[in-house]
């Protein structure tokens, strides 16, 4: 009796997910930065229609849109937007919608966004960075 409960919590051990490591908390989760609307994105749907909104907050994994309606949570969309002098495509995932008093803010995930397009978006976001501190710095 004592072996059959000894291998039953051995194998249910087996199924908890690992206890975090002091190097896992290290992990740092990428940086954002508010755009404010600046940044328009065209957003294809999976029906093929398109909207136009805008980026209130986007970093390498994801970020926040303004929309006047929202979009369904878990909905796969094809993000399309051009920052600097580059266009990206990515696809991503829609999150739950927050009310906002001009419209929605609905986060979203990128799904697939390239490794290349993730330097080239990772860069332009820190060119803002370093420009809204310059503007800040001027008094802007």
């Amino acid at each position: 009796m004592i072996h059959a409960m000894a291998d039953e919590i051995e194998s249910s051990a087996r199924l908890l997910p690992p206890a975090p490591t002091r190097e896992s908390k290290l992990v740092e989760r990428p940086f954002r930065v508010k755009l404010r609307g600046s940044v328009l994105v065209l957003v294809r749907l999976p029906n093929k229609r398109s909207l136009q909104a805008a980026f209130h907050q986007l970093s390498t994994s994801g970020g926040v849109i303004h929309f006047e309606k929202p979009l369904d949570e878990k909905l796969e969309v094809e993000l399309i937007f051009h920052i600097r002098d580059t266009t990206i495509r990515s696809k991503a995932q829609m999150l739950f919608p927050m009310w906002a008093t001009q419209g929605w803010m609905q986060p979203f995930r990128f799904v697939d966004l390239p490794e290349e397009s993730r330097g080239i978006l990772d860069g332009a976001l820190k060119t803002f960075l370093g420009e809204s501190a310059s503007g800040a710095a001027a008094g802007r």
